[in-house]
């Protein structure tokens, strides 16, 4: 049987998940509609793919491994891994959006390879949908990125990922993918054709099994990998051996074990605990390595501490610094866009509980791991994040990005003079049908905690993405935090009578009756200092009746952390601390006299 190994690739929310689930509905041999490539519950819930995942179709003979991958820029290392495993890619784009920041990244990897994309024009059924203007912008796309005069000279699709329908032609009729299909049979060449040679594959992703441990997704490019043979292992660190106990395949979104896989295919392996992304496998010393993969480095930084405020230990099973440790070794097994400092210095410290260092690949990425490790019953702390800086022949460099913006009219002038305030520099507006698209170059710093105010500035209205684009001069401070915190200045619960007056002074984060703590803070003050609250004190009773003292209390609804909010508005000297029920800012020193100790600690 022929192999053909294709990936799709595209912006967040370009449809190449729906489009994948649509493959195999068709042409998997699955029933029903609970079949989703996107099968993490963080992934069902925010619609978006965060880690790539691999599956199969039969069509006509032969078999297509399809490699889904992610669309935001904090995941973009998991795409440049799989390009490396794969012979063409489909490319993804919108009718109505066209190309976008993600969009540019991906084909840029895939270009630099060597591949030649096939375009999938989809979501054609939109009402703003402009599949013309979005093929002319892909092409214009191609040019700019420098492609190979045999790389423009692409192939279109249009479709409609979600309908499973696709089309040669838009005036084409269709009531299915084949032309899909029929177009990756013709185009993408086959993968097998080297069986005889010695064997050698090289490790595109990872995997963890509670049972196997540490598994590794490899593509096979020579030769036959045997269940329980023994192999070489090349990687920078040199050569070692090791033995393959479980040989699967992918059949659809599910495993198989097999025996033997011949070259071509994309197989998941067990047997070598210390396996990495980019190492060789080969069947003699005398096979030379592929080259390595290289992976993206982190952009943030944080500090992950135990748990120790006031109500540490209530929710979480697992609380101590060795439980966190472990967690995170796990973690990086298959999550190789994270770093972790597990250095003995990195805590101890006399002015604070012991912390690891994280380093991530932006704040989503960051928050995801988050979420996972309150889900399984983690308690912990996390610092401000920051941006990693580099010195390059004295200079100081910073990590910056381009940013897009689409936005009404009408709300374009507050975005950017905001993103100015932030060190962005505006390269390019359009504006079409009432809807201005803006392109930034901005520090990465800039952007921290700006998503959440985007959408509060444009009701929502707005589009914003973004993809890093390297190190560059430090840009200068960048003040981006206008207002104070309301810190509480007791323990209890919070009263509508103290909260009605509060919410006169800024944004509360509570609700009326919610537990609270010294140092907690409970919402933000519009003018900009700090200020310690009473949320606890109720209204003075006497025995004395007065006509209209007695009004009714209005709450306004409070501004419910989560950890990205929480993550994007927290200050220097505050902790974000998460627990599997709550989500909590507080100060790092609870207590008033404490936090003017170390305020004149850090003045001297």
């Amino acid at each position: 049987m022929e192999i053909r190994n294709i990936a799709i690739i595209a912006h967040v929310d370009h449809g190449k998940t729906k489009l994948t689930d649509s493959l195999m509905k068709q042409f998997g041999n699955f029933q029903g509609d609970e079949i989703s490539m996107d099968s993490n519950a963080l992934e069902k819930e925010r619609g978006i793919t965060i880690y790539s995942k691999n599956t199969s179709i039969i069509y006509r003979d032969t078999k297509i491994n399809i490699v889904d991958t992610p669309g935001h820029a904090d995941f973009g290392s998991e795409v440049e891994r799989v390009l490396r495993a794969i012979d063409s890619v489909l490319l993804l784009v919108d009718a109505v959006e066209g190309p976008m920041p993600q969009t540019r990244f991906v084909l840029k990897k895939s270009l630099e390879l060597g591949l030649k994309p096939i375009v999938v024009i989809n979501k054609i059924d939109k009402p703003a949908a402009d599949p013309h203007r979005a093929h002319e912008e892909v092409l214009e796309l191609f040019l700019e990125l420098g492609a190979s005069e045999d790389q423009i000279n692409f192939e279109t699709i249009y479709a409609i990922g979600r309908e499973g329908i696709a089309k040669k032609n838009l005036t084409d009729e269709s009531n299915n993918l084949s032309p899909l299909l029929d177009l990756i049979l013709e185009k993408v060449k086959p993968a097998s054709g080297r069986k005889n040679e010695k064997m050698s594959a090289q490790v595109f992703n990872l995997g963890y099994d509670n049972f196997l441990g540490r598994m590794a997704v490899a593509r096979i490019y020579s030769g036959e990998i045997l269940s329980g043979s023994q192999i070489f292992v090349k990687g920078e660190n040199g050569t070692r051996v090791g033995k393959i106990t479980k040989l699967f395949t992918f059949e659809g979104i599910n495993r198989k074990e097999v025996s033997v896989v011949t070259s071509g295919d994309i197989v998941l392996l067990s047997g070598i605990p210390d396996i990495y992304i980019g190492e060789t496998l080969c069947e003699d010393e005398s096979v030379e390595p592929m080259p390595s993969i290289t992976i993206d480095e982190p952009t943030i930084s944080l500090n992950f501490l135990i748990n120790d405020s006031p109500f540490a230990g209530r929710e979480g099973k697992f609380v101590t610094s060795r439980q966190i440790k472990e967690r995170l070794e796990k973690e990086l097994e298959i999550n190789v866009g994270l770093r972790v400092d597990f250095s003995p210095d990195q805590g101890g410290n006399k002015i604070g509980p012991s912390f690891f260092k994280i380093y991530g690949r932006g704040e989503l990425h960051i928050a995801i791991l988050l979420e996972n490790m309150r889900r399984e019953g983690f308690e912990m702390q996390v610092s401000q994040p920051e941006v990693i800086f580099k010195e390059q022949a004295g200079e100081l460099l910073e990590p910056y990005e381009e940013l897009l913006i689409d936005v009404p009219i009408e709300f374009s002038g507050g975005v950017i003079e905001k993103v100015g305030k932030r060190r962005g520099v505006m390269k390019s507006m359009t504006e079409k049908d009432g809807i201005v698209r803006i392109i930034f170059e901005i520090p990465t710093r800039g952007l921290l905690g700006f998503r959440g105010e985007f959408i509060i500035d444009t009701k929502g209205e707005g589009i914003i993405s973004s993809r890093v684009i390297g190190f560059k001069g430090h840009a200068g401070e960048i003040k981006k935090r206008e207002y104070g915190s309301m810190i509480s200045m007791v323990s209890g619960k919070a009263v509508a009578f103290a909260l009605a007056n509060l919410q006169e002074r800024g944004i509360l984060y509570i609700e009326h009756g919610t537990e609270i703590y010294e140092g907690m803070i409970i919402g933000n003050v519009l003018k900009g200092q700090d200020m310690s609250v009473n949320p606890t004190k109720g209204k003075q009773l006497t025995n004395m009746r007065a006509s209209g003292t007695d009004e009714t209390l209005f709450l306004k609804p409070a501004f419910v952390l989560n950890i990205e909010r929480g993550l994007g508005i927290i200050n220097k000297d505050e902790y974000l601390e998460i627990t599997p029920k709550s989500v909590r800012l507080r100060k790092k020193y609870l207590t008033e006299i404490d936090r003017v100790r170390a305020s004149r600690i850090n003045l001297s």
